[in-house]
């Protein structure tokens, strides 16, 4: 694999992409580095490398590409670029088929957002931005206004982090969790067990009850209202309550790839 190639189209865009030997891994892992320089691209090729790795699209303009593994398991695709102020790369789902940046980012952008931002009929040059009539973007998340929406105060949470995973916190100034699912988490249960799951396993293995159980919400409708704050993005500020909505970046079988996490 010529691996020069591909620096050459990362050095297009602003970038710089290096390569490592990752022998304790499966095809190819990609992760945000950081130097004396600053921040870079880390792709890691494991013992059983990717038959193909290449570039299907270079925006040096908008300081992304796109960039595809094929392995055993089928292609994967992978959107590198800059936000605000720092570098990224997010998996693409696999259902898009898509085949450049501006498609990319299509297939990263939540269905329910789309529709909105048809319904708006936002102009196809403001789609891609990080705010237009539809929405506000910071990262993964998008906001999307919600008219006349209101909730009694004691819904209404303080400062509250918004989350993916073990990524920084997105802190809100004001947010309201409603609806979602039901679900018992433990230390050895951290995914969470639906109520018919829990009386089951407890009725199997009655000590369990001991753990140390907490009841939370899965996918909850979560809406946000005032400042917020993230240490790698600007401060947004959000007008009456906003429905929040994640990218599609976890429907991405090429997830298990990345490494960074905003």
């Amino acid at each position: 694999m010529d691996t020069s190639v591909i620096e050459r189209q990362f050095t297009r865009i602003g970038a710089r992409a290096r390569f490592r030997d990752a022998r304790r891994q499966d095809g190819v892992s990609i992760d945000i580095g950081y130097d004396r320089e600053g921040e870079f691209f880390e792709i890691g090729l494991g013992a059983n490398p990717p038959e193909e790795l290449l570039v299907l699209d270079s925006q040096p303009r908008l300081r992304h590409l796109l960039l595809m593994s094929r392995q055993d398991d089928g292609k994967h695709k992978f959107l590198c670029g800059h936000d605000e102020r720092h570098w990224f790369v997010a998996a693409v789902p696999e259902r898009a088929s898509a085949s450049t940046v501006k498609t990319a980012f299509t297939a990263l952008r939540p269905g329910a957002v789309t529709a909105v931002m048809h319904r708006k009929r936002v102009k196809r040059k403001k789609q891609n931005r990080r705010r237009n009539e539809a929405f506000l973007r910071q990262g993964e998340w998008f906001f999307v206004p919600t008219e006349g929406r209101q909730f009694p105060p004691l819904l209404i949470l303080q400062n509250e982090p918004l989350r993916r995973g073990s990524g920084k916190p997105h802190l809100c100034e004001e947010l309201v969790r409603i609806g979602g699912e039901l679900v018992y988490v433990s230390n050895q249960h951290p995914q969470g067990l639906t109520e018919n799951q829990y009386r089951k396993l407890i009725s199997r293995k009655p000590k369990l009850r001991n753990l140390q159980w907490v009841t939370q919400r899965r996918n909850p409708g979560v809406f946000v209202r005032g400042k917020v704050r993230h240490a790698d993005h600007k401060t947004i500020e959000l007008e009456g309550w906003h429905q929040v909505m994640m990218n599609t970046e976890t429907q991405a079988l090429a997830m298990r790839h990345v490494a960074f996490v905003d």
